[in-house]
């Protein structure tokens, strides 16, 4: 199976002073509004390193639903954080250099050791975590 999904941008301006959108296939997003201060300031608008955190997030979880189901559990709760973490580089670009995923889960009938490993096999194989170059960690919690 071969899926392609579409996002797209528009910019006009300069760097700090242009305003730009971005939208996706799904209209999800239709022209929202993102620029130099909703990326590096704390102004309103997104960017896109708080969309590929949260697309990262939703990636794992997914995946590793399907792992659970695939090991007969399904899970009550699952939330997922992903903290990612964007640095200058020497050569004055920028590096999304790592991304911390913190998940909390309730899944009935599984013990720590299963879990541990399920989760670490839907960090690894997430096809986001596969597509960054960048130090991922995870921290996880099973509660009851």
């Amino acid at each position: 199976m071969k899926i392609t999904r579409n996002g797209s941008a528009a910019w006009t301006g300069g760097s700090v002073t242009g305003k730009g959108t971005l939208s996706t296939q799904s209209k999800v997003l239709s022209n929202q509004a993102y620029g130099f201060g909703s990326r590096f300031e704390e102004q309103a608008g997104t960017n896109p390193e708080e969309l590929i955190a949260a697309a990262h997030a939703g990636c794992f979880t997914m995946f590793l639903s399907f792992i659970l189901e695939a090991e007969k559990k399904v899970a009550e709760k699952l939330d997922t954080t992903a903290a990612l973490t964007l640095e200058r580089s020497p050569e004055g670009s920028f590096d999304i250099t790592a991304v911390h995923l913190k998940l909390v889960a309730k899944v009935p009938g599984i013990d720590q050791e299963t879990f541990d490993k399920l989760v670490a096999t839907a960090k690894a194989g997430c096809a986001v975590s596969k597509l960054l170059n960048a130090k991922i960690t995870l921290e996880s919690s099973l509660i009851s």
